[in-house]
């Protein structure tokens, strides 16, 4: 089933500039307190928001990536990058605010991103893969950029990826049962965000080595 068929291209481009707008906002925030000017800010902020895309588009052959054929998808993260640069005071005021967006983008990305990739020929696991990428991607390149390691790596974080491998795999097992539909996909979606949002509630994290016993300094 095509995106195009689950929603109004309309709908679809506004959910997408929403949260490439909000993914924008974290990586621009990371620049900020990383002490990067104005151009790594706005770098930081591209990167955050369309990589997770652009890995998606290229990986399943469809070029050039929506985010250089669509004017709003790469003018949105530079909005972001100038509301940061002015206002990083206020927005680090609200980052509970924009955390909640962010959780509702991994999942929307997650869902739309398996969508995709299946809709251009990939196997369901694949496809399931490929919306996890999407989501997560553009965090991942903003940390190795911001020479961190990847908050998805990290034990100490609530969980990210969790969440977003549920979301990709509730569509391909809808995909699988020809269930998806608008509704499905919005189910996923909310199931995606809810949970992110009980992680950051709760400080749900992924298990380390079993039975580790390391004397190795934790960084």
């Amino acid at each position: 089933m095509q995106l195009q068929q689950l929603f109004s291209p309309s709908v679809q481009h506004t959910l997408d500039v929403i949260g490439i707008f909000v993914f924008a906002i974290s990586g621009a925030l990371l620049a900020v307190r990383k002490n990067f000017d104005v151009f790594g800010i706005g770098v930081m902020a591209e990167v955050t928001a369309l990589g997770g895309g652009i890995f998606r588009d290229v990986i399943i052959g469809a070029v050039p990536p929506a985010a250089f054929t669509d004017l709003g998808y790469f003018i949105t993260p530079l909005f972001a990058a100038l509301v940061v640069f002015f206002l990083h005071p206020h927005v680090e005021r609200i980052q509970s605010a924009v955390l909640v967006f962010d959780a509702a983008g991994l999942g929307l990305f997650a869902v739309s991103g398996t969508t995709k990739a299946y809709s251009y020929g990939l196997n369901l696991f694949a496809s399931a893969a490929l919306g996890l990428a999407t989501a997560v991607g553009g965090g991942v390149l903003r940390d190795v950029l911001a020479n961190e390691v990847p908050s998805l790596l990290r034990w100490d974080r609530d969980l990210y990826a969790v969440p977003a491998i549920v979301g990709a795999t509730m569509v391909v097992l809808c995909l699988r049962y020809d269930a998806l539909t608008p509704f499905t996909s919005g189910l996923a979606v909310v199931t995606a965000f809810v949970l992110r949002l009980l992680a950051m509630r709760y400080h749900w994290r992924a298990p380390r080595a079993w039975n580790r016993r390391s004397t190795v300094r934790e960084e």
